[in-house]
């Protein structure tokens, strides 16, 4: 779905683990690394657009994850003019994305790039938060830099909380040098 004024409506993925770091995946045949994402469509909320894509692009479902929060805005990019492709109609000159902030509650092994009649991905990693604004298409670097802003504090507050346990130390041995 584009809008009237040329951009295509999208939903950004950021899937974290349990320890805060992001899934960062592979364009298949392409040196290129992105968060998954992919369009709306006309009779889709952006929420039923968040967990199809989901288990097109990443292969899981609305039960291997939790939801920790989205953008209250829509966050947009332009496409560099040599991406536009200005024969087709309607024209779309960049995205508009509601970005979402997941949490994987299944297993890594969940993960999977064949639920799709054409994947997106080839492979993909755990990575710190942060690392994707190293990596990211320049042109998409600003709305990934403010969806991470934004929804990084949701991340912190949802953490779990880790058990510690204090072990009493066994007493020290003390000896006397003779």
């Amino acid at each position: 779905m584009i809008d009237n004024k040329g951009y295509r409506l999208n939903v950004g993925i950021i899937l974290s683990n349990q320890e805060g770091n992001v899934l960062w995946a592979k364009r298949l045949g392409q040196n290129a690394w992105q968060f998954p994402q992919g369009g709306i469509k006309a009779n889709e909320t952006p929420k039923q657009a968040l967990f199809r894509e989901l288990y097109e692009e990443v292969g899981l479902t609305a039960k291997q994850v939790q939801v920790l929060g989205a953008t209250k805005r829509w966050l947009s990019y332009r496409l560099p003019q040599n991406l536009i492709r200005y024969h087709q109609k309607p024209l779309c000159i960049g995205q508009k994305q509601i970005w979402y902030l997941l949490r994987l509650t299944g297993k890594d092994t969940d993960i999977r790039f064949d639920k799709s009649y054409s994947p997106e991905f080839e492979q993909w990693e755990w990575v710190n938060y942060w690392k994707p604004l190293d990596e990211v298409v320049h042109f998409k670097y600003k709305v990934y830099e403010a969806a991470l802003k934004e929804l990084e504090p949701l991340l912190k507050k949802s953490r779990p909380a880790r058990t510690v346990i204090h072990r009493k130390a066994a007493p020290a041995k003390i000896y006397q040098r003779l």
